[in-house]
């Protein structure tokens, strides 16, 4: 859908018919592979080693589930789309995880979870907080959610680095819609804002891929892959370097 101006409007987005694609676009590449690691990294810092129930909400072909589940926790694998979790049903055929095919404000509530993951998801939607918000309703007193979502600031910062003047003027929106890039980039601050009123705890604030996609000599990132994801985590949750994370990584637990 497109606004008077003939610029594309924020609409919730699956990946159905591309969904190889997709998953090859995100998982191989060493952006990809980055995001994925220090994801998984924060949270095996963060959780309990003990089984939980955990939501993996817009998880897509479920690399996250695959790691929460070989870690011994209990997923409910969600997406939108009907072709991602088919790749994901291949990849995690050997795991006991349960799939719910849906828009996330349609999770059942019969499924109640100790912690919600919803990665790289906000951004893909038309109303992102009121995703958030039912994610919030889910939860039990002292559950968790881990939340990432597409930094905006951090996205107008490398378009500015890069010269891309006309796109900054358009507030970042583009006139022919990219179906592998993400078109509702969040400003932390907004995010942080509006969390501030709910009955949450912010435990752990990161920033993703703070150093990666700034790179000068971009085989770096390939070439000095280990050395590079050494100082993300030195760095990523020190100010003011997580503000230029490519995206921004919240785990917080809900209090009564």
């Amino acid at each position: 859908m497109k606004d008077k101006h003939g610029l594309v409007m924020n609409q919730d987005q699956s990946f159905d018919r591309i969904a190889g694609k997709f998953d090859k676009n995100i998982y191989g590449s060493t952006k990809g592979r980055l995001r994925h690691e220090l994801l998984v990294h924060y949270l095996d810092e963060l959780l309990d080693s003990k089984p939980q129930r955990i939501i993996d909400a817009g998880g897509g072909t479920g690399m996250m589930s695959l790691e929460l589940s070989r870690r011994g926790h209990k997923v409910l694998l969600n997406d939108v789309s009907n072709d991602c979790l088919t790749l994901a049903r291949q990849r995690l055929e050997s795991l006991d995880v349960d799939y719910h095919q849906g828009p996330l404000q349609s999770l059942p509530d019969n499924w109640r979870p100790d912690g919600i993951v919803c990665h790289a998801v906000l951004e893909w939607l038309e109303k992102p907080y009121e995703a958030v918000e039912h994610l919030l309703d889910l939860l039990p007193e002292g559950g968790w959610l881990s939340l990432s979502f597409f930094n905006k600031d951090a996205h107008r910062f490398a378009n500015l680095l890069y010269g891309n003047f006309e796109y900054i003027e358009r507030d970042l929106k583009v006139k022919n819609r990219v179906r592998l890039n993400p078109n509702n980039a969040l400003e932390p601050k907004a995010v942080l804002d509006f969390l501030a009123p709910k009955p949450v705890t912010i435990q752990h604030t990161a920033g993703i891929r703070c150093f990666h996609d700034y790179l000068k000599e971009r085989d770096m990132q390939t070439e000095r892959y280990d050395e590079l994801k050494t100082m993300e985590i030195a760095y990523g949750r020190t100010h003011p370097y997580f503000w230029l994370g490519r995206y921004m990584h919240l785990f917080m637990k809900k209090q009564g």
